[in-house]
């Protein structure tokens, strides 16, 4: 997976589904093109300090390197934004969460596109 880092990119993905978890809200856009998935992480100052912040952010790229890798989708763009609780919720709860929702996410993604 490759990581976004355009802010048009983050725009584009937030205008899409998501799925809302205690550790973090995911959200899921497709792309009009065959590349690969791509993944980015963002978390709020209202989360608290750098220290919090970045903590929050390295936990959810772990958890979406060993559980998002597995059912992401090429074509698809990835936003995952940190929630307070992602910080001390269960890392393997983390990764399952991440998992679920993004399947989840898949299925309502997919409908909308096939309507148009």
């Amino acid at each position: 997976m490759q990581r976004m880092t355009r802010r048009q990119d983050f725009i584009a993905a937030a205008k899409a589904v998501a799925q809302g978890t205690p550790g973090f809200l995911l959200q899921v856009r497709l792309r009009d093109d065959a590349a690969p998935a791509r993944v980015g992480f963002t978390c709020t100052k209202k989360l608290g300090n750098a220290v919090i912040r970045n903590r929050i952010k390295r936990r959810l790229r772990e958890a979406a390197r060993l559980g998002l890798a597995t059912v992401a989708r090429e074509s698809f763009d990835y936003v995952v934004i940190g929630r307070s609780a992602g910080e001390t919720r269960d890392f393997e709860t983390l990764k399952t969460d991440l998992i679920s929702a993004a399947t989840r996410l898949h299925a309502k993604a997919l409908p909308q596109t096939e309507a148009k």
